[in-house]
This record gives C-alpha cells, structure tokens and sequence, in this order.
C-alpha cells in the first residue's frame, strides 16, 4: 500500500524547482551499520530496469528484509511490484501533459519537478521508516536524460545523498551492447551519470541469461580487446573515434564498479549487493568528508559577504568616524 503524500494541484502549482546546488537541510548519521541504503536505478528504456527492481524487490524479500521501493516514474503505466511512495498518487501525468500543453517527454519532467515540490513529506516518510527497511529503493523514467539533466532531478539524488548513504545503479541492456558502437555509446553515459551525480556508482549489464557481459569486462580492462573488436567492422570515422574514446575512457574503467546480473533468473544478485556495500564503503570514505567540506566552505562564504555588507552599511552610515551628519 502507498504512503499517503498530499496530491499536487497542477492549476496552482509551481511546475519548475530553481535552485539545485543546495539541497533541503536534512541529517545524516555516522553509523554505517544503522543507516539505511538508497538505491537509485537509472537505465534506458528497454534496458530491462523495472524488471529487474522487482527482481531485487523480491531477492530482499526471500532473504527477511524488504526494501522500501518509491517509484518516480509518473508515465509508467503498471508495476510488476507494489511500491511504498508512488509519483503517480500525487502528480496525475496526463493530466499534467493537458494543463500545460506538453507533449510526452514535457509530462514527465513537468511531473517531477511537481512532485519534487513534496520532496519534504517524501523525506519525513523516508526517516520514519529507516528504521524498518535497510534499502531503499527508487525506479526512475526510463527516458534517464529527464531525470539525471533536470532541476528536480538533481535536487532529489542531493537531497537522498545528504540523507542517507546513496548508490547510483546504471543498468545497461548486454545484448543491445555486443557492438563496440552500443558499448561505447553505452561507456559515455555512464561516465556522463557518474560525473554528474558524483556519488558512488555500480555499472549493472543486465540480461546475462541472454548473453554473458564477459566480454564487456574484457573491453573494458584490455585496451587490445577493444581494438581488435573494432577491427571487425567496417573502416570509418566512427572506428577512429571510438579509438580514441576508450583511450579517454581508460582512467573511468580503473575505478568503476561492474557486476552482470539477469532480471528474469536472479543470477548475480549476490555480487551485486557485494558491489553495494562497496559503494557504501566509498560513500563514507569519500563522498561524505567531501560533502561536509562544500557545506563548511559555503557556510565561510556567506559569513564573509554578511560581515563586507555590514562593513559596506557602516561606510555609508559614518558610523566608524563618528561624525555628526549635517541636517542643514
């Protein structure tokens, strides 16, 4: 059954967030063992995503501890699993899509930046239940440009993040990424997520009953590999500039998580949550000391323009010469 969050009256409301380098002051604990873990699921459409959310949804349940799943896709028309938080109880998509005369693509960022307006019911449900639940779990649009490009969506992987220990999850679809073409353009999206979001990151090829991800494996840690996969196909500009790409990509693959996992059997859903913990490690280690630095630095910052416009009034007033003013 989904949480109660108050519905948002598309007439009145505010459709965009503006401000997405600060998120919501919120807290975080500094125990690893008692916080609870946000998942974000990121993947293109087809890339078998939902599916495999409910694949874990249903491995944490056989193993005793159910996650708590939020969905945040206002466009999907049926889950395959009963979600806690659901966008589509507060933000009614289609009717979103008529209020502002927005086509598909429009819906569905409109809707985010709509529900994110109760982003503060969501994290006050979010803290009430973290100590029931280890993992949260959150299914985002499949059209993942709307949702790691946008204000709203920036906004709520920061405010997860300042919250909670935060793992990004990309989801690729294996067959579709057997071509050094797919592969590559797959590579650059990861790296654009990662680079964007900035927070712990588990590359997931998906769909390993189908096709192994070995050899994406053996792309990424043999540059020869790769080359000799490209020599395969037709000579072109595109060979030389995946050349060159995966030489850039190097430094990327060095440290980037990887597990193959399959939806529709379960397999690799062991090493995945082995992967997790790592990121959570990471989180800890890195992200949080880093986060905490930014605040303290943008605290100093505003201290000091407080203190220069104070010094700017009292230069206006004379009041350091302690002179009396003319009313003559």
């Amino acid at each position: 059954m989904s949480e109660n969050i108050q519905p948002v009256d598309t007439t009145t409301a505010t459709a965009a967030p503006t401000h997405t380098d600060q998120p919501p002051p919120t807290t975080t604990t500094d125990k690893p063992t008692d916080a609870p873990i946000n998942i974000i699921m990121i993947g293109m459409a087809g890339s078998g995503k939902t599916t495999l959310m409910q694949r874990i949804n249903a491995y944490l349940h056989e193993r005793k501890t159910p996650p708590y799943v939020v969905n945040l896709d206002p466009a999907v028309s049926k889950l395959p699993f009963q979600a806690n938080i659901d966008i589509r109880d507060t933000v009614d998509y289609k009717q979103v899509m008529k209020e502002y005369n927005l086509g598909p693509n429009g819906g569905i960022l409109t809707s985010l930046n709509l529900f994110t307006t109760k982003l503060d019911q969501v994290m006050q449900i979010v803290d009430k239940r973290a100590g029931d639940n280890k993992y949260f779990l959150y299914d985002t649009p499949g059209q993942i440009e709307i949702f790691t490009w946008s204000a709203s969506g920036s906004i709520i992987t920061n405010t997860l993040a300042a919250t909670y220990p935060t793992v990004v999850v990309y989801v690729v679809d294996t067959p579709r990424t057997a071509s050094p073409t797919t592969f590559m353009s797959n590579m650059m999206y990861a790296c654009s997520i990662l680079y964007k979001t900035q927070l712990p990151f588990l590359l997931a090829f998906n769909k390993t009953d189908v096709i192994s991800h070995e050899f994406a494996v053996s792309w990424m840690n043999d540059f020869e590999a790769f080359q000799q996969a490209l020599r395969g196909q037709e000579e072109g500009f595109m060979n030389s500039l995946m050349n060159s790409m995966s030489l850039v990509l190097d430094e990327f693959y060095n440290h980037l998580r990887v597990v193959g996992v399959s939806a529709m059997t379960g397999q690799g859903l062991d090493e995945f949550f082995e992967k997790v913990d790592e990121a959570v490690k990471e989180y800890y280690e890195e992200y949080k000391p880093a986060m905490k630095l930014q605040m303290e630095k943008k605290r100093e910052a505003e201290r000091e323009q407080k203190k220069e416009n104070l010094q700017r009034l009292m230069a206006d007033l004379s009041v350091t010469d302690g002179k009396e003013v003319d009313l003559g």
